[in-house]
């Protein structure tokens, strides 16, 4: 009879109990292995195949994502006595999609410090989200590669759409472009400017073929999108700059406005985006545009952190 790694217990006569140490491994090889069963191939980037048996992902499939060996890994998964680092765990962390709860749960199962813990999101300081803030009534927004939207201030929130009432998860430039109503009618020269996303979007890729988040990102894109898989398949790339843009305004008007992009690291990282007018009757239009997110608008400002649910789709971690 096979005895399954997590029922091993002392003999009968033995001295001694179970040690802590014994309980945290097992306890941390019963999560690995819910975590890795309830992702889907599809999720990650993956081809799920003919011959899969597995409810969510393999043990090599894990560890190809998370860069460790197949024979370490699936010991860690057999509560074997081995020493795990906090970068490997981090890794890990990503692969398997952790929420920040989940993140933390993992590195204390795993007696060890977590070198990002899942609090604020390191780019976006309190300082920086002062400065959002401050250009108000000048759209901002703090934005990463992926376009994922890490923190906005009060005109940009209401500059495209409702991005308040727009969930977590979603507030991501590129799928709201391809996906969400309101901000596509406020989009002048739609086709233009969702082509120029994306070919910004596959440069920007490039850097980073092999993260879960950018695969799941993009698969989530072409299932949602008959457009952007059509775009998508011109193999399309272009750097980053700002042109000018119009906005088609619901509550204003037609705006007109410059986007510019402060780098705040490298050019693959983060950015702060921000959208001054171009003429005067824009800044009149702004004006009224930041008059009316302070009525209507909550009473804190509406910064926000992207990624911070259950389920947390793959797109949505902070890496850059």
């Amino acid at each position: 009879m096979t005895t399954m790694a997590a029922d091993i217990r002392p003999a009968a006569g033995e001295p001694g109990e179970t040690s802590a140490s014994d309980v945290r491994r097992h306890e941390l090889a019963a999560f690995l292995r819910s975590r890795r069963e309830r992702i889907t191939p599809e999720q990650v980037g993956l081809v799920r195949g003919r011959r899969r048996r597995t409810p969510g992902l393999r043990r090599e499939e894990v560890a190809q994502l998370s860069a460790v060996g197949v024979t370490w890994y699936t010991w860690l998964e057999q509560a074997r006595d081995i020493q795990v680092s906090a970068q490997v765990l981090d890794a890990l962390a990503r692969a398997l999609l952790l929420d920040p709860s989940e993140r933390a749960h993992l590195f204390v199962l795993a007696a060890a410090s977590d070198p990002a813990p899942g609090t604020d999101c390191a780019t976006v300081t309190p300082a920086l989200r002062a400065v959002v803030e401050q250009l108000d009534p000048i759209p901002a927004c703090v934005q990463n590669s992926r376009y994922d939207i890490l923190a906005y201030n009060r005109t940009y929130a209401r500059l495209l759409c409702d991005l308040d009432a727009v969930p977590p998860e979603d507030r991501n430039c590129l799928l709201l472009a391809f996906t969400h109503d309101d901000w596509r009618a406020s989009t002048v020269d739609l086709p233009e400017a969702t082509r120029m996303m994306a070919a910004k979007f596959r440069a920007s890729t490039a850097r980073h073929l092999a993260e879960p988040a950018w695969k799941a990102l993009l698969h989530r894109l072409e299932t949602r999108s008959p457009e952007f898989r059509e775009v998508w398949e011109r193999h399309e790339v272009i750097d980053q700059r700002g042109p000018t843009k119009y906005i088609r305004n619901a509550h204003v008007g037609l705006l007109h406005v410059e986007q510019t992009s402060l780098w705040l690291g490298p050019a693959s990282g983060p950015r702060l985006v921000s959208y001054p007018p171009v003429d005067a009757g824009t800044r009149a239009g702004l004006e009224r545009l930041h008059r009316i997110a302070l009525d209507t608008g909550p009473g804190a400002p509406p910064t926000a952190e992207v990624g911070r649910t259950a389920t947390r789709p793959a797109y949505a971690t902070m890496e850059q």
